[in-house]
């Protein structure tokens, strides 16, 4: 059997559905192939935010952006692991991608995540107040049918509560702040009204994931699920289109524009984290999508593709949780009265620090000799007493799952914890007092933890004069095995300016665009700030629908 359209492409994350509505709007016939029985890949197991400077949402709040600014700090960030070509064409655009889906459909709509700093605000071009956007709420029962086949979040939200990314940062003050308890209360308020109204609020990656595939119902742009990539078709070394297999039966798909690859990373190839990551190497502490087992990457290599960046990821420090996916930490660590350290019992980084650095710098430190890999992060009764942690509210009980799995361990002094996890009992003390010293002054000499706009996002506003700094001496004490997480795996296909693949001598491989994690990013192995994994994934999926279109 064969089908023929003018683009096919792999994966229904951000990346595939938003390049599927700009080359339908462009007149092109689209289909997308989904390999698993639900659309919206890891973006709808996201935080949903969008990394996309001088953007018309940020022209909009007042916030003083520009190509230049923009162009200074992903050079900063990115720095020479990524051709000039590239920034380039994402800083060019990217916001016209977003004026794109605002102008043509209704239903992409975003907000501004006021505060949420990009993750290197000192550097030049750096923005403390952020550029990072996120979608609106969206009324999830709107999608019918297509509601139950949207890929379920990591963390299931209970009780139909949904909130944006600043509503987020002010619930983990629920306990601390006015502000925060005004937040919770608006949340509850909101399910229970959703519930009276029979509306099925959705927020964060879900919103987006959402949001897109309304779009392309109202469009009419066809999107198989159950139908995995089997492999490319190929003539006189140009692609012209795929086969797949659908209801057990496969179905030749001929491209006459190309064939976009945007079907995830490959984080859930064991085979494949051990030929390309760093040790040690393991698919159980991915969040990313159950379906991202690199059929995208092998698929260009058998094209002949280039590949770079293949041994790092979007990390992030993790905690094992009990029977259900890994937990990845990211107000945890800003929040005052915990460190981290290593199986020497010692610090080791600036816990606040970008994920991404904290678990470079696991993995760097990790390969010198002392463990790191799984380490500790330390709290204390008042930490508990004060923030919520893994989803768990202030004072709520530690299920005992997390002892009896060694996840966590709990002691009366920090001499029993430091034997406990089997660290030098000397260090550990040394190292909390040194800690408790310095968290009194408020100024952490040794790794500048609170110093960045960006650290003291998720700090907690009533501690002063650092927010993100505060003693751990109240027992009992409290051990948690930390280890480098990952909500997607970094390198990939390698792409020019119009998103086409490349062979490792530079020509192009007609037919073939790749885009979101299955490209090697632009962001080299940096992070800019919160969604500079979907805001090029959809930047870079909408330059590859504009080239096959012909602009």
């Amino acid at each position: 059997m064969e089908e023929e359209y003018d683009v096919i492409i792999a994966g229904s994350g951000a990346a595939g559905m938003t390049a599927a509505l700009r080359a339908h709007h462009d007149g092109l016939k689209v289909l997308i192939v989904e390999k698993s029985a639900y659309y919206g890949g890891s973006t709808a197991r996201s935080g949903g935010g969008i990394w996309v400077p001088n953007n018309y949402v940020l022209q909009r709040e007042g916030i003083h952006d520009d190509p230049q600014k923009a162009r200074a700090y992903l050079d900063a960030v990115a720095g020479e692991d990524v051709p000039p070509a590239q920034k380039e064409a994402f800083l060019d655009h990217g916001p016209a991608m977003l004026a794109f889906l605002r102008a043509h459909t209704p239903y992409m709509r975003f907000s501004y995540a006021r505060g949420y700093a990009d993750y290197y605000p000192e550097k030049p071009g750096g923005l403390a107040e952020g550029r990072t956007i996120e979608p609106l709420l969206f009324n999830g029962a709107l999608l019918e049918e297509d509601l139950a086949l949207l890929n379920p979040p990591v963390v299931p939200i209970p009780m139909g509560l949904s909130f944006n990314s600043a509503e987020f940062n002010r619930l983990n003050m629920a306990f601390r702040t006015w502000k925060g308890f005004g937040t919770s209360v608006k949340v509850i308020f909101r399910a229970i009204g959703s519930k009276l109204t029979g509306k099925k609020m959705l927020s964060l990656g879900q919103a987006l994931s959402a949001r897109l595939r309304m779009s392309m119902k109202e469009a009419g742009i066809p999107l198989w699920l159950n139908t995995p990539m089997k492999r490319l078709l190929t003539e006189n070394e140009k692609v012209t289109g795929m086969v797949v297999e659908k209801d057990g039966e496969e179905i030749a798909l001929r491209a006459k524009r190309g064939v976009l690859l945007a079907a995830g990373g490959f984080e859930r190839n064991l085979h494949m984290r051990r030929e390309f990551m760093p040790a040690p190497e393991t698919t159980e502490w991915t969040q990313g999508s159950p379906g991202n087992t690199g059929d995208g990457h092998l698929a260009g290599i058998t094209a002949g593709a280039a590949l770079s960046l293949m041994d790092d990821a979007w990390w992030g420090p993790s905690v094992r949780t009990p029977g259900a996916e890994p937990f990845f930490c990211v107000a945890e660590r800003s929040q005052p009265g915990s460190i981290m350290v290593n199986h020497a019992g010692e610090r080791f980084t600036n816990e606040a620090a970008a994920y991404v650095d904290v678990v470079h710098e696991m993995y760097r430190r990790n390969a010198q000799g002392v463990q790191h890999i799984p380490c500790f992060f330390i709290m204390d009764q008042r930490f508990r007493n004060r923030y919520l942690f893994l989803g768990m509210f202030p004072r709520q009980r530690i299920p005992k799952a997390y002892y009896r799995e060694k996840i966590i361990f709990r002691a009366d002094t920090v001499d029993e914890l430091a034997r406990r996890i089997n660290v030098p009992e000397e260090n550990l003390v040394n190292t909390l007092r040194r800690f408790n010293e310095m968290a009194r002054q408020g100024e952490d000499e040794d790794f500048h933890r609170g110093e960045s706009a960006y650290d003291r996002y998720y700090g907690d506003p009533r501690i002063t004069p650092n927010p993100c700094l505060a003693p751990i001496d109240k027992p009992p004490f409290y051990a948690v095995e930390m280890v480098p997480g990952d909500i997607g795996t970094k390198g990939g296909l390698v792409t020019d300016a119009h998103a086409r693949v490349l062979r490792a001598d530079g020509t192009v491989i007609e037919g073939l665009y790749a885009a979101g994690n299955n490209s090697a990013s632009v962001m080299g192995r940096s992070y800019a700030g919160a969604g500079a994994t979907i805001g090029p994934a959809m930047t870079f999926g909408y330059i590859a629908a504009l080239h096959m279109a012909g602009k």
